[in-house]
């Protein structure tokens, strides 16, 4: 059925144009049109009559309109105005507030006056990085175009710089991290007996660093950019892997270094009997005493190759493994020497393997690498010795010279006296007594070797955060220059990660399966001629349960109704 028009010219010129209401009918296998309705001369019409009629047909079969907006009954005259994504924003808001982070923000602040809520704008780039990670001149827009978030409708960029400075001001950054920690540990039920800390950098897209005294300096890259300034960032994490507490130095700060003020930071807390676990690049005599410090404790990483004596008298002690999983068997070895330290020696049958199966294919590729190169030298001899001349062997030793300094294979090579490199076979036997292992030390006299060990492998949730940091909430690229805001992107990164962090652990899910989920939530905004009013889609029964599980309640139907 289709409206059509006919016409008809007078006899003085004039056109005349009819409106019918017609439908095709095929007769005789021929499609022909069939006058159903005339509804008269176009110039006659009733415009607002036929409206009437086409929004009682829309409602009869509810269909939408020619704008393309659903007619429906009471909501005849609403025009779709915008819709934004909300349902991950109010789940971040809901555990923003839980975790007491406004109230520790309105501390720090005190009872200055703002413009604008800066709690408020805090939380608009916490959330851009748990959501969408952009730049804050970016983040400005998003919040005012692109999402639905609870207490703001829209912010600048300068509000956000503004916001980004009084987080970082004097003392700010320090007890806004101690009092969400308490919040969380309180809430959470947190057990901060094991304090997992690691480092890691963040390098800037530029050609050269601040210099003495700067932030941005050279240093060494975790990231393999030492072509590029960067900064050290330290994270400190509880055993489920809950964020603690952040800290940045300049990029030429080196591990070792780092240690003293951390256990001193952590100190003023008083989170009572703690023991601090460290990788390797950690575990100099002066940093494990500096950490037994108040009745401090430590469990760390030690290198098996640094030549040590102690290292050595441990790995050659003989004894007995225990078996504390299918993959996993530890020995525990005292040494007089030592007798305020644990030794607990851990080792891997899988990884084993996997190790004897690599040194393999590193031998077979350096003997082949060898043979390529003593053939090539005895080919280029005999043309030598046939020409008359005599050999030149700089591209032979050169090609050698970078086996040998290569950061792996070399330490499978020895120069013989006569300067040429092959195989050293002491150094593949002894690689091999240390397959599938790792050393572990300890000054906590009452665990046991079994909880050492697996205390240790939880280090792996400080690496796990550093990962999220850089992938999810896309630490870099920092477009940030001058210190203090480079910091408070870092602690936005931060909250950013203790807020997912959070939800994963109640959820029982990926935080990306969570904000997927929560996404489809939207919030549709709606005006007419009675005002306007913004109202939620009803979230799936996943995305319910989600919420529920962070104890957080679903959005309610209606955020907003402004009438005209």
């Amino acid at each position: 059925m289709y409206l059509r028009t006919t016409q008809r010219r007078n006899r003085d010129g004039s056109v005349v144009r009819y409106v019918q209401v017609a439908h095709n009918r095929r007769v005789d296998g021929v499609t022909q049109a069939e006058v159903l309705v005339n509804l008269g001369r176009e110039d006659h019409l009733d415009s607002e009559g036929l409206r009437r009629l086409v929004g009682s047909i829309n409602r009869y079969l509810g269909e939408a309109d020619d704008a393309g907006h659903t007619v429906d009954g009471p909501g005849e005259g609403l025009s779709v105005v915008s819709s934004r994504p909300a349902g991950v924003a109010w789940l971040l808001d809901g555990l923003w507030r839980q975790l007491g982070v406004d109230t520790a923000l309105g501390k720090v602040l005190g009872g200055r006056k703002f413009t604008t809520a800066v709690e408020r704008v805090i939380f608009a780039m916490v959330a851009n990085r748990a959501i969408d990670p952009m730049s804050k001149l970016a983040t400005a827009e998003w919040v005012s175009h692109d999402v639905a978030l609870p207490g703001l409708e829209a912010m600048d960029d300068d509000q956000a710089y503004r916001a980004m400075d009084l987080l970082v001001e004097a003392d700010a950054q320090a007890q806004v991290q101690e009092a969400v920690f308490f919040a969380v540990a309180d809430l959470l039920n947190l057990e901060v007996d094991l304090l997992f800390f690691d480092t890691t950098s963040t390098y800037f897209e530029r050609d050269s660093d601040d210099g003495d005294g700067g932030f941005r300096r050279y240093g060494h890259s975790k990231d393999h950019r030492a072509d590029l300034p960067q900064i050290v960032i330290g994270l400190a994490v509880t055993r489920e892997g809950i964020p603690v507490r952040c800290w940045c130095w300049p990029g030429n700060t080196n591990d070792q270094s780092v240690l003293p003020q951390v256990k001193d930071d952590m100190r003023g807390w008083r989170l009572g009997r703690v023991i601090t676990v460290v990788d390797r690049g950690f575990s100099s005599d002066a940093n494990l005493a500096y950490l037994r410090r108040a009745g401090g404790h430590w469990i760390a990483g030690e290198r098996m190759r640094d030549g040590s004596a102690d290292v050595q008298a441990v790995l050659s002690r003989q004894g007995r493994y225990q078996q504390v999983r299918d993959n996993l068997r530890v020995k525990e070895v005292q040494l007089d020497s030592t007798p305020d330290r644990r030794w607990i020696i851990c080792h891997n049958p899988q990884e084993a393997e996997r190790d004897q199966a690599q040194r393999d294919d590193a031998v077979a590729r350096l003997q082949a690498e060898l043979d390529q190169i003593a053939a090539a030298r005895a080919r280029d001899a005999a043309r030598a010795k046939k020409a008359g001349r005599k050999l030149s062997d700089d591209a032979h030793r050169k090609a050698e010279c970078a086996l040998r300094d290569h950061p792996t294979l070399g330490r499978y090579l020895r120069q013989t006296a006569t300067g040429r490199l092959q195989i050293d076979r002491a150094a593949v036997k002894a690689e091999e007594r240390l397959d599938g292992k790792y050393l572990l030390s300890t000054s906590d006299p009452t665990m046991t070797a079994e909880d050492v060990a697996l205390g240790y492998k939880n280090l792996l949730e400080a690496e796990r955060g550093f990962r999220d940091l850089k992938s999810t909430l896309e630490l870099r690229p920092v477009f940030h220059r001058i210190e203090p805001r480079i910091r408070a992107h870092v602690l936005l990164c931060w909250l950013a990660l203790l807020l997912i962090r959070v939800a994963e652990r109640r959820c029982d899910s990926t935080w990306r399966q969570i904000a997927t989920e929560l996404g489809r939530i939207h919030a549709v905004t709606l005006d007419g001629p009675a005002g306007t009013v913004v109202q939620t889609t009803p979230p799936s029964d996943r995305a319910t349960g989600f919420l529920r599980a962070c104890q957080v309640d679903p959005p309610p139907r209606i955020t907003h109704l402004q009438p005209a």
